[in-house]
């Protein structure tokens, strides 16, 4: 009967171990803000492609993309340790991680320090420096100087700290190209001038929550109304910006046929705010935003390979 307890129990412990191993996985997961980083991670993918007018090398393409993924899920880490006692405070981010205990501030520590050496070293090694470089630059500009200083002094800390966060697209140009270009530094202006209206919205029907934890986000320090102007006049920014792409021949008709009704509804969404706000439009303004850049860039992507495509066909046909 010993026995049988004893072999029953290490069966059942043996049982418990996978999903602790699975639960202790999503939670180290969890910590990489994985819906973040694949917006990033997407858009310098993008970067990658409009670099050049041909197809990418498969190695160099991997190998970015992997680091770039690890640097951002170093920086969405470093990020939840150091607003680990604010999280705790607010609805939105109180389940996490770390202010859940699930993880330990030194599990986090780690784990970020090895994202973000790993990532260093496959783009050093098998990128190119300058890649690296601007990229651990992002990753301290968005960990660092973001989250420690502008976050908690500066109501202009989105519009400031956006550059981090706008990065990623020049990050895959420089990726395959070596070089910054204009039309890098183009992509990187339309995520930058998309990060305040985007988290703006947000901002709004947080307001509260971030008045507790004296975070001087804009809606706490300049109030709803003087929020909800600037996210219009962002927004009519961010349609001019969105529009010099095709301006600029970098991209076509393609792109401009798609771009129009994407700030079309983003304007709608934008006036709304600021004539009758509520809540839920604050909130489907935010979704929408997200959903906006990932077709934007979608849609400068499809636009770059239309041409080429077709020309290929054409001659393998003819």
């Amino acid at each position: 009967m010993k026995t049988q307890t004893s072999a029953s129990t290490r069966s059942r412990a043996a049982a418990r171990t996978p999903r602790n191993t699975r639960a202790l996985a999503r939670e180290y997961f969890e910590l990489t803000k994985p819906r973040v980083v694949a917006l990033i991670v997407f858009t310098a993918v993008v970067g990658m492609f409009l670099s050049t007018p041909g197809f990418l090398p498969f190695g160099t393409f991997l190998y970015a993309t992997f680091g770039i993924a690890l640097a951002a899920g170093s920086a969405a880490t470093f990020n939840h340790i150091l607003d680990r006692a604010a999280d705790a405070e607010m609805s939105r981010t109180r389940r996490r991680p770390l202010p859940t205990g699930h993880l330990s501030f030194q599990e986090a520590l780690v784990f970020a320090f090895v994202l973000g050496v790993l990532s260093m070293l496959i783009l050093v090694l098998r990128v190119n420096v300058l890649t690296a470089v601007l990229t651990f630059a992002s990753l301290i500009g968005y960990s660092v100087v973001y989250t420690v200083y502008l976050k908690h002094t500066t109501p202009q800390n989105i519009v400031i700290g956006g550059a981090a966060g706008a990065a990623p697209p020049i990050l895959g140009w420089t990726a395959i190209t070596g070089e910054v270009t204009p039309d890098a530094l183009l992509l990187f202006l339309i995520i930058f001038v998309w990060t305040p209206p985007h988290f703006w919205a947000l901002a709004l029907y947080r307001r509260d929550e971030y008045a507790k934890v004296k975070i001087p986000m804009l809606p706490v320090t300049h109030g709803p109304e003087y929020t909800r102007l600037q996210i219009l006049l962002y927004t009519i920014l961010l349609v001019a910006v969105t529009l010099l792409p095709f301006a600029t021949q970098m991209s076509g008709w393609i792109y401009l046929a798609g771009v129009l009704p994407l700030n079309f509804v983003f304007l709608r969404y934008a006036w709304g705010l600021y004539r009758r706000y509520s809540d839920a439009l604050a909130r489907r303004t935010f979704r929408y935003s997200i959903s906006y850049l990932a077709l934007l860039f979608a849609l400068l992507l499809v636009d770059h390979y239309t041409v080429p495509i077709r020309e290929a066909l054409q001659s393998a046909l003819y």
